[in-house]
């Protein structure tokens, strides 16, 4: 089928330092880890969200200094 070795994971991992270089590769990390727990935060929420407003969210009208 597809199956990708350690030699196939070298080979991409050669490609990916000519093209970012070895300086970017800890910022692309943290932004891809970033983006992982972002998404699994995401599907465990629950679907509903509750957009009704506060009681005290009502913006005062009647304020004055």
């Amino acid at each position: 089928m597809f199956g990708i070795g350690i030699p196939e994971l070298l080979v991409i991992l050669v490609i990916v330092l000519v093209i970012f270089g070895a300086n970017r590769l800890p910022e692309i990390g943290a932004g891809m880890g970033k983006a992982i727990k972002n998404f699994k935060k995401a599907t465990s929420e629950p679907e509903e969200i509750d957009v009704s407003p506060k009681k005290n969210d009502t913006p005062s009208e009647t304020k004055q200094a």
